[in-house]
């Protein structure tokens, strides 16, 4: 079974100038976890409902230490500036994941599932000549399951 056996053909896209809080309303009224980013018709990014929690969570310092009158930071100082970006964010460019990974058509649902798993992401976009053309959650990972038996 390949991706294009089980991915969402109707994908429902967002775009990166949409507002947070459009966006959070948009995910729930739809009841989608998700939605890939689109500017000018090309993926540029995927917003998920995990984005929108981060932007409100606490945001933990990074650990530093002095040293001779030098502040170094020794863990977290990434984490610290994503965090503080997507707190301040007001529009889905602000807090959308710009590396995104997507697969072919022809990608078997094994290593869709592998993916999803290993890399603890929720939705994958589905392109085919570098234009969207499906997206693949894990729900739709288990209906193929279930189509396979």
């Amino acid at each position: 079974m390949k991706a294009a056996d089980v991915m969402i053909r109707d994908v429902i896209t967002v775009s990166p100038d949409m507002p947070v809080m459009a966006l959070a309303r948009f995910l729930t009224e739809r009841k989608i976890s998700g939605a890939p980013v689109l500017e000018d018709g090309y993926l540029v990014g995927i917003v998920t409902e995990g984005d929108l929690v981060d932007r409100i969570k606490k945001v933990h310092l990074p650990t530093l230490i002095t040293l001779l009158d030098a502040v170094i930071p020794i863990a977290g100082e990434r984490q610290y500036e994503n965090d503080l970006r997507k707190a301040a964010a007001v529009t889905v460019r602000d807090i959308m994941t710009t590396d995104v990974t997507v697969v072919e058509e022809n990608t078997s649902i094994q290593e869709i599932a592998t993916i999803l798993a290993e890399q603890h992401i929720s939705l994958l976009p589905v392109v085919h000549d570098n234009h969207l053309t499906g997206i693949i959650g894990k729900r739709d990972i288990i209906r193929g399951m279930l189509q396979e038996y």
